[in-house]
């Protein structure tokens, strides 16, 4: 055999575009995420955040380049709590928090237009 091959499939980036890094980084810190800067090789400044084997990245936006239709979800702890932090950070509500079969819910728009779905297990 010729080394180990992975058996299953695992999101390990998810790389979002926003207008201001420092203040999108800002806004999902609400959520408890912690992001450092980091810049490879030439490329451009982004922030960083590491959570769970899953690396979340906001980088400045290419020219004509956006993630805005790009919907990502978290699982957080307490739902009510994080969403009156994002809404007093500029966040939209999109759909309030209502119980579903997934747990507590909540979809909201971040400053740059993503759609963030957010679940507080049962």
């Amino acid at each position: 055999m010729r080394g180990s091959k992975m058996t299953t499939v695992q999101l390990n980036l998810v790389v979002i575009r926003a207008e201001d890094i420092d203040r999108a980084a800002k806004f999902y810190s609400i959520l408890g995420l912690e992001f450092h800067k980091h810049r490879h090789g030439t490329g451009p400044e982004h922030c960083a955040s590491e959570t769970g084997g899953i690396v979340f990245e906001i980088y400045p936006p290419k020219q004509g380049e956006s993630s805005a239709g790009t919907r990502i979800g978290f699982q957080i702890p307490s739902i009510d709590a994080v969403i009156a932090g994002l809404e007093a950070a500029g966040a939209r509500i999109i759909s309030p928090a209502t119980d579903s079969p997934w747990g507590r819910r909540a979809v909201i728009a971040d400053l740059d237009g993503h759609r963030v779905e957010l679940t507080e297990p049962h």
